[in-house]
């Protein structure tokens, strides 16, 4: 269908003149979009979305072409679907983003916040297609530590909401985070394909307190965190299902922290291929040659629980510090009038079938603080190859209890595979560790720590 077609059917439906589309499919070049990105089609993209929604929901559907928008806004019965060919490009202008504000409270809400797709108390939406969302982000540069908020859009923030899918689609090139899910339920994301890696705090997805998840089928090249797992409120991540997905990332490649209020429990990771990016062209993060920081992260620093939590069958190339499982207490609360009590908890932990390669001499850590252990953890059938080439080096004597966790966070380890400390009932079964390099580091090494078993 042309667009003198589109544009007669539009004005024959008395679409002008506000009357409803009734139809299930709302084409959004109908309503005035043009596949030319020097002009916004923000408007017209919100009318067909609008109009859909309140006609009792449908396809708002963005045809083969390229359009440039500002912020929209998801509604509720409501799936924008990108043909194979289509591209939504984000403007690189910040005038054209919307500050929004949700009631939802959390460590990044107290402020608005700018996005290009947004949904908050949405329920039964969906981005689906073989399109692609390319949010330009390398128009926003970095200017503070912590500037994510107003200055840097996320490409796509869901909050609040219920029945979600995103399938098929690409999305690319995120001013920050690139997807983040906050305090949804019943999500579904599969076969998305994403790329972001043209700014700081890129990471590929954020689930932020989530229950009843799936992930599935993901290609993800993140400068940044990758799958990460986040609770920025009380509300835990729950009930969370990750699975066949390849993920290469210049920080950590599979993260449950760093923040960590509420926790995570119940979380199956199945079927991850973790490797060094093929574009090294832009790193802000990670190692020389594209290697990250670290592969498998599970932390608990900011209070809040970690419990039965089940990864394995991953394959890993490339990474620093393959392994890190840090329970600490920097205690940063997601809202200044509710200080953190209390160090959190980490037990029932099982990671298993995993095969690591190329990694660096940083060596692995399980630790925790004084009186406060990391407790049951079963390591089971793990095969890891690192570069070596170390001296015998002591346990770290600072326990870093309030600094930011990450796994290169001591410089080369005491243990070239794992050094425990504050540890109850860690258990150790077919571990193997070769260096390439002669190293005189043990493969163990436990300071302050009870009932650790190596079979």
């Amino acid at each position: 269908m042309n667009t003198i077609f589109k544009t007669l059917l539009f004005l024959a439906l008395g679409l002008g003149c506000g009357v409803s589309v009734s139809a299930a499919v709302h084409d959004i070049t109908v309503y005035g979009a043009v596949s030319d990105t020097t002009r916004l089609s923000t408007e017209a993209v919100q009318r067909a979305i609008d109009e859909c929604s309140a006609s009792g929901g449908g396809t708002v559907l963005v045809p083969s072409g390229n359009y440039k928008i500002g912020s929209i806004f998801l509604k509720s019965n409501v799936t924008l679907n990108l043909e194979n060919g289509a591209t939504l490009y984000g403007s690189t202008d910040i005038k054209d983003y919307t500050p929004v504000k949700t009631d939802y409270v959390s460590l990044r809400t107290h402020t608005p916040t700018i996005q290009l797709i947004y949904a908050d108390k949405a329920e039964n939406v969906a981005i689906t297609g073989e399109g692609t969302i390319d949010g330009r982000g390398k128009a926003f540069p970095k200017l503070s530590w912590n500037d994510e908020g107003i200055t840097r859009p996320h490409l796509l923030r869901l909050i609040q909401c219920k029945d979600v899918k995103v399938t098929g689609v690409t999305l690319k090139n995120s001013g920050c985070w690139m997807q983040h899910y906050l305090a949804c339920d019943k999500v579904k994301i599969d076969g998305i394909t994403v790329i972001n890696r043209n700014n700081y705090n890129n990471d590929a997805l954020d689930l932020d307190g989530c229950h009843d998840v799936t992930v599935s089928n993901m290609i993800a090249d993140s400068d940044d965190d990758a799958i990460t797992l986040k609770s920025t409120s009380p509300r835990l991540c729950e009930d969370i299902v990750i699975s066949n997905c390849v993920v290469s990332s210049h920080c950590n490649a599979i993260k449950l922290g760093t923040e960590t209020n509420g926790g995570f429990r119940n979380i199956i990771i199945r079927g991850i291929a973790v490797k060094p990016s093929a574009d090294q062209s832009s790193q802000y993060f990670g190692y020389p040659g594209g290697i990250g920081h670290g592969a498998i992260v599970l932390e608990i620093v900011d209070g809040g629980t970690m419990s039965n939590v089940d990864i394995g069958d991953i394959t890993i190339r490339g990474t620093e510090s393959p392994i890190f499982i840090r329970l600490a207490d920097r205690a940063r609360p997601y809202s200044p009038d509710v200080p953190v009590e209390g160090v959190g908890t980490m037990q029932r932990i099982c990671l298993h079938d995993i095969m690591i390669d190329e990694a660096g001499p940083t060596g692995s850590s399980i630790t925790g603080l004084e009186g406060h252990p990391v407790c049951d953890v079963e390591l089971r059938n793990i095969r890891i190859r690192q570069q070596g080439g170390q001296k015998a080096v002591a346990a770290p004597e600072d326990e870093k209890r309030a600094e930011y966790p990450e796994s290169t966070m001591w410089g080369i380890l005491p243990a070239k595979g794992f050094w425990l400390n504050h540890t109850r009932n860690i258990t150790f079964d077919n571990v193997t560790v070769e260096t390439i390099n002669p190293d005189e580091r043990e493969i163990y090494v436990a300071t302050d720590s009870e009932g650790m078993v190596v079979k």
